[in-house]
């Protein structure tokens, strides 16, 4: 039982996308609990590949395709999970998404790998998300912390209106990041934190969710 899991960490920390949908598939087989295979398979592939990353060992393309590899197996194990389990452990959720009129992802991807890889469930919206797709999906997902990512100064304004909106009906924390957004910023619209960089994001996050 034990080898499986470790094939599945191994699977992700070597990028192996197209053998992982098989090991998962065998997780299910043998009737491991496929929470289990993903906190301990996954979630453990996922977090050396964000400390190697971390640690200059290995760059964004390949941390890009650690998560790929990672949601491929956990398509297959997530709808496995029984109905009313206590469910995976986390540091907190966070409802991601690169705001209206924007359709940069790299930063955001990165931003919900490593958050992925640091215990947190990550629900990522896409890129160019309506204000009211991010607001309602407050409402669904309940999340700690909503992220919102812009790389343009036209879609800035975007983020403030879906804080404001958070911020007075939805109880979850605000933090924005991307290259034209400031701490300054942040402040003036009322969001709950920034970061500049993928990394700094997680330790915002961890803030947060312990306020």
């Amino acid at each position: 039982m034990d080898d499986v899991i470790e094939r599945l960490k191994n699977a992700v920390i070597n990028y192996d996308i197209d053998c992982v949908k098989d090991i998962a598939q065998e997780v299910l087989e043998k009737g491991i609990d496929p929470i289990k295979a993903i906190e301990q398979g996954l979630g453990e592939g996922i977090k050396t590949v964000g400390k190697r990353f971390g640690d200059g060992e290995i760059f964004l393309p390949e941390l890009i395709m650690g998560a790929e590899t990672m949601k491929t197996a956990m398509a297959v194990l997530e709808p496995a999970i029984p109905a009313g389990s206590p469910g995976r452990t986390t540091a907190g959720k966070v409802l991601i998404g690169t705001v209206l009129d924007d359709i940069h992802e790299i930063g955001k991807n990165l931003v919900a790998t490593l958050l992925s890889a640091n215990g947190f469930e990550v629900v990522d919206l896409g890129v160019n998300v309506p204000n009211e797709k991010f607001i309602q999906s407050v409402k669904d997902a309940k999340p700690n912390i909503v992220a919102l990512s812009a790389l343009m100064t036209t879609t800035m304004p975007h983020m403030a209106e879906v804080v404001k909106q958070v911020s007075a009906s939805q109880g979850a924390k605000t933090m924005i990041g991307g290259a034209p957004v400031t701490e300054d910023f942040a402040k003036k619209i009322g969001a709950s934190g920034y970061s500049g960089d993928a990394s700094g994001a997680v330790t915002k996050a961890k803030e947060l969710v312990k306020k």
